[in-house]
Protein backbone atom coordinates (compact mmCIF):
# COMPACT_ATOMS: atom_id res chain seq x y z
CA UNK A 1 0.00 0.00 0.00
CA UNK A 2 1.38 3.64 -0.86
CA UNK A 3 1.23 5.69 2.13
CA UNK A 4 0.87 9.53 1.89
CA UNK A 5 3.39 11.44 3.97
CA UNK A 6 2.63 15.06 5.42
CA UNK A 7 5.78 16.92 6.09
CA UNK A 8 7.16 20.25 7.87
CA UNK A 9 10.59 21.36 6.63
CA UNK A 10 12.48 24.61 8.82
CA UNK A 11 14.20 26.47 6.06
CA UNK A 12 17.92 28.20 6.28
CA UNK A 13 15.88 30.86 7.25
CA UNK A 14 14.05 29.59 10.05
CA UNK A 15 10.61 29.58 8.03
CA UNK A 16 8.57 26.48 8.04
CA UNK A 17 6.96 25.26 4.96
CA UNK A 18 3.93 22.56 4.86
CA UNK A 19 3.43 19.79 2.35
CA UNK A 20 2.20 16.65 1.49
CA UNK A 21 3.63 13.59 -0.80
CA UNK A 22 3.06 10.02 -1.34
CA UNK A 23 7.21 9.17 -1.83
CA UNK A 24 8.78 11.56 0.93
CA UNK A 25 12.37 10.81 0.04
CA UNK A 26 11.90 11.75 -3.33
CA UNK A 27 10.24 15.16 -2.35
CA UNK A 28 12.84 15.69 0.41
CA UNK A 29 15.57 15.05 -2.43
CA UNK A 30 14.02 17.70 -4.68
CA UNK A 31 13.32 20.33 -2.38
CA UNK A 32 17.28 20.07 -1.44
CA UNK A 33 18.05 20.35 -5.33
CA UNK A 34 15.74 23.47 -5.48
CA UNK A 35 13.60 21.68 -7.82
CA UNK A 36 10.55 21.36 -5.09
CA UNK A 37 8.38 23.94 -4.07
CA UNK A 38 9.08 27.57 -5.18
CA UNK A 39 8.82 28.66 -1.68
CA UNK A 40 11.98 26.24 -0.70
CA UNK A 41 14.17 27.53 -3.54
CA UNK A 42 16.87 29.73 -2.37
CA UNK A 43 15.93 29.00 1.37
CA UNK A 44 18.12 26.21 1.49
CA UNK A 45 19.38 24.21 3.44
CA UNK A 46 15.95 22.22 4.47
CA UNK A 47 15.94 20.13 7.35
CA UNK A 48 12.99 17.69 7.93
CA UNK A 49 11.08 18.70 11.48
CA UNK A 50 7.87 16.82 10.75
CA UNK A 51 6.12 14.18 8.91
CA UNK A 52 2.67 11.96 9.42
CA UNK A 53 1.87 8.95 7.33
CA UNK A 54 -2.10 8.60 5.80
CA UNK A 55 -3.48 5.55 4.05
CA UNK A 56 -5.14 7.80 1.42
CA UNK A 57 -4.43 10.94 -0.62
CA UNK A 58 -7.33 12.80 0.34
CA UNK A 59 -6.84 12.71 4.54
CA UNK A 60 -2.89 13.73 3.65
CA UNK A 61 -4.45 16.63 1.86
CA UNK A 62 -6.95 17.14 4.63
CA UNK A 63 -4.36 17.21 7.12
CA UNK A 64 -2.15 19.67 4.62
CA UNK A 65 -4.57 21.99 4.72
CA UNK A 66 -5.13 21.62 8.46
CA UNK A 67 -1.32 22.45 9.38
CA UNK A 68 -1.10 25.18 6.95
CA UNK A 69 -4.04 27.14 8.90
CA UNK A 70 -2.39 26.73 12.20
CA UNK A 71 0.05 29.77 13.72
CA UNK A 72 3.65 29.38 13.83
CA UNK A 73 3.37 28.36 18.02
CA UNK A 74 1.27 25.88 17.13
CA UNK A 75 3.37 24.32 14.35
CA UNK A 76 6.18 24.39 16.93
CA UNK A 77 4.58 22.75 19.43
CA UNK A 78 3.16 19.64 16.85
CA UNK A 79 7.07 19.35 15.76
CA UNK A 80 8.38 19.36 19.54
CA UNK A 81 5.81 16.94 20.56
CA UNK A 82 7.09 14.53 17.85
CA UNK A 83 10.69 15.02 18.26
CA UNK A 84 9.57 14.37 21.96
CA UNK A 85 8.19 11.05 20.98
CA UNK A 86 11.26 10.46 18.17
CA UNK A 87 9.14 9.20 15.33
CA UNK A 88 6.69 10.03 12.45
CA UNK A 89 3.03 9.73 13.48
CA UNK A 90 0.75 7.11 11.63
CA UNK A 91 -2.43 8.14 11.04
CA UNK A 92 -5.00 5.05 10.04
CA UNK A 93 -8.20 6.88 10.05
CA UNK A 94 -8.94 10.72 9.41
CA UNK A 95 -7.34 12.73 12.07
Amino acid sequence: MTMNHVYMLRCGDGSLYTGWTNDLEKRLAAHRSGTGAKYTRGRGPVTLVYSEDFPDKSSAMKREAAIKKLSRPQKEALIAKQQAGKGTLRRDSEP
